[in-house]
């Protein structure tokens, strides 16, 4: 995890950063006197989350960023958006929005703002459809840039909100690479829910003929010898031999889940027997040992756990 910070009041000096952080743009501004723009970073592999707040109005054009580029605006407004030649939009305060395709140009002015920009990896996307039922093989692209509901926009915006707050902002927890791969898949699985997107489809034939019981086993196999290291369903699938698609239809056809599903629940197998074997006088943490098996979110971890084992974890390793 590394972290950034600038604060300036040079528009030349917030162009030469923005490019740098973003991508290739050029900025202006008509206001008179000089307009303070403070930018935070927070990254990990395949995404990262900025807080920006410009106090002045200032216009930008960009070149396409090649990633997935989400903005939620806290205060004041985005103004004049338009990317690849296409109609003008606005953006106010609460608005969550799909900023810019991973391949076009876009332009605009941001008036006196606080936002919010999110950026992952577009594979990201791919990795996480591959789990979800007649996922379309293959990349994934976003359909629509504004959410398809307020619900969905409130949940995505709370997954931005955590994992800046609770996982890039913690050195512990930022640390880890399961940590980082699970948060960052689940920004992606929300995107996904958030957004209309091209992912789904039907299995193959062949996906059908391949979603067998000796799949099933390599891939369970693999989870089980591998859950304590990022994974995805591509990654499971490699292992197995068969397309994403044929994993995820033989996980749906013997035991009515998807890899995912499966993993997370193997992963809190693992947890759980290490709480039945800690010492709690050793200095163990159920928060510690939940986030060595990629549970970064310790209310949801004690769920899952209760429902799993019938108490709570600070149980099991308060008793054994």
């Amino acid at each position: 995890m590394s972290t950034l910070f600038f604060d300036s009041d040079d528009l030349g000096l917030t162009e030469d950063f923005l490019s740098r952080a973003y991508a290739r743009m050029h900025i202006g501004s008509n206001a008179p006197g000089a307009g303070r723009a403070r930018i935070t970073r927070a990254a990990a592999p395949s995404v990262t989350v900025d807080e920006l707040d410009l106090d002045f109005e200032m216009s930008y054009s960009v070149t396409p960023l090649g990633r997935i580029c989400l903005c939620l605006v806290h205060d004041g407004t985005i103004r004049d958006h338009v990317v690849g030649g296409g109609a003008e939009d606005a953006f106010g305060p609460g608005d969550v929005v799909s900023f810019a395709p991973p391949e076009l140009p876009y332009s605009g002015r941001v008036c006196n703002a606080r936002y919010n920009i999110t950026m992952l990896d577009p594979g990201l996307l791919a990795q996480v459809a591959a789990g979800a039922p007649g996922h379309r093989a293959g990349p994934v692209r976003l359909t629509g840039h504004r959410p398809h509901s307020p619900a969905a926009a409130r949940h995505l915006s709370r997954s931005i909100g955590y994992l800046r707050d609770h996982v890039l902002s913690d050195p512990d927890l930022a640390g880890q690479p399961l940590i980082t791969s699970t948060a960052a898949q689940h920004l992606a699985a929300g995107v996904l829910a958030a957004f209309p997107n091209t992912a789904l489809t039907d299995p193959t034939p062949a996906d059908r003929t391949d979603a067998h019981p000796a799949t099933l086993r390599r891939a369970l196999a693999h989870m089980e010898d591998h859950a304590d290291e990022p994974l995805t369903v591509a990654d499971i699938a490699a292992a197995a031999h068969v397309t994403v698609r044929a994993l995820q239809y033989a996980f749906r056809r013997h035991l009515d889940t998807t890899p995912l599903a499966h993993l997370r629940r193997v992963r809190l197998a693992h947890a759980h027997a290490e709480l039945l074997a800690a010492d709690p006088a050793d200095g163990t943490t159920v928060t510690a040992v939940a986030a060595r098996w990629g549970f970064y979110h310790p209310g949801r971890f004690a769920t899952l756990y209760r429902a799993a084992y019938g108490r709570p974890p600070r149980r099991t390793l308060a008793t054994g």
